[in-house]
């Protein structure tokens, strides 16, 4: 049977019959539910935290060191898993540029890269447009959703909408893609596969 597992800190609030849902507090320690993380043949891990009034310690240990440790522990339960991670437009994969939430998150791609994971994708979305109805989105989007239409169409290397990345993000699972980091006019065509 196929199965949805959803690993979150507070519930969804959705039900299925093939949606299990754990929470779970502190995903620097999965001791108490790493023997629920096996099975699974993709992971979409989509937490992170904005870096604004953020130093860099504490960046690193919510972005570069959870993702780690979530990735590790997830592999030995799970040879032949798809990691598919939520980075950013502006990423910077060679982690020595000036901005420090891109060096960390290149870092974290970087490292996630090598693990060892049977494939692994890094997307690097822009601006998005949120789901009409999603509940656990950033407030401020209400106020820059309207901007979609017109950036859509002047700045369409930067713009997509959530549903856009969350079937790309699918689509690379099924069918794979010739790039590990997937930009977003490759998010966009990838969802349209």
């Amino acid at each position: 049977m196929e199965q949805v597992l959803s690993i979150s800190r507070k519930p969804s609030g959705v039900t299925h019959p093939k949606l299990r849902e754990i929470i779970h507090a502190d995903f620097h320690d999965l001791t108490p539910i790493q023997d629920q993380l096996t099975g699974y043949n993709a992971c979409f891990f989509c937490l992170g935290v904005s870096s604004v009034g953020m130093k860099q310690p504490e960046y690193q240990r919510l972005t570069y060191d959870l993702t780690l440790h979530f990735a590790r522990t997830l592999l030995p339960r799970n040879p032949e898993l798809t990691f598919c991670y939520v980075s950013g437009a502006g990423t910077d994969s060679t982690a020595h540029g000036r901005s420090m939430w891109a060096r960390v998150k290149g870092r974290t791609e970087n490292d996630l890269l090598q693990l060892g994971f049977k494939s692994a994708y890094m997307f690097r979305p822009g601006f998005m447009k949120a789901t009409p109805g999603l509940h656990h989105t950033l407030s401020y989007y209400k106020y820059f959703g309207w901007l979609y239409p017109a950036l859509r169409q002047f700045l369409p290397r930067y713009v997509s909408t959530l549903a856009e990345l969350g079937q790309a993000m699918l689509n690379v699972v099924r069918k794979g893609y010739p790039k590990p980091v997937l930009e977003v006019p490759d998010i966009v065509a990838l969802a349209r596969q």
